[in-house]
């Protein structure tokens, strides 16, 4: 009877795990967490501190926001599509009690207005970094940093790159 349940137990995980993986790619694009070491390296890259409001656009499981208010010091927002990672987030901001620096926001993040960032934190695919060029042009002050994990915004010039930590820093 216990080597039945623990079966069944093994195997529901597996579905649970499966399908958190996958609900991002069914309802956006697919979760690809940021190494905690190449967040911090975004965040100093970007000179994140007290100062700031940090948007984070796709944010996951909030290892963003949550850094760069706990480490940084910025008020940080993310934005997320996923119920889940949005649930997994909030665990976050309740464990590191940093409710009154860090939200996360549920939705599409084309549809979010994010003029009162300073600094933009960015790890998408080069057909979604296409897109939001537009968007970043059009709502974001002058000086507002734009910092991209992996793929670069084609058609911008960025200002400082670390080819070796693959980050991207943009002054808009």
């Amino acid at each position: 009877m216990f080597d039945l349940l623990f079966v069944l137990l093994i195997e529901a995980s597996v579905i649970i795990i499966v399908v958190w993986i996958t609900w991002s790619a069914i309802v956006g694009a697919p979760w690809l967490p940021t190494p905690k070491s190449r967040v911090r390296s975004m965040l100093e890259f970007a000179g994140v501190n007290q100062n700031d409001r940090v948007y984070d656009l796709g944010s996951g499981d909030g290892r963003i926001i949550v850094m760069a208010a706990k480490e940084f010091g910025a008020q940080s927002t993310g934005i997320e599509v996923d119920p889940l990672r949005i649930l997994w987030t909030k665990l976050a901001i309740r464990r590191n009690k940093l409710g009154n620096k860090v939200n996360v926001i549920r939705g599409n993040f084309f549809n979010i207005n994010i003029e009162d960032a300073t600094v933009v934190t960015l790890y998408q695919g080069h057909e979604i970094n296409k897109k939001i060029r537009d968007k970043l042009s059009v709502e974001l002050r002058h000086g507002t940093r734009v910092v991209s994990y992996r793929f670069i915004l084609e058609g911008w010039s960025p200002v400082k790159t670390s080819e070796e930590k693959s980050v991207y820093l943009y002054i808009v």
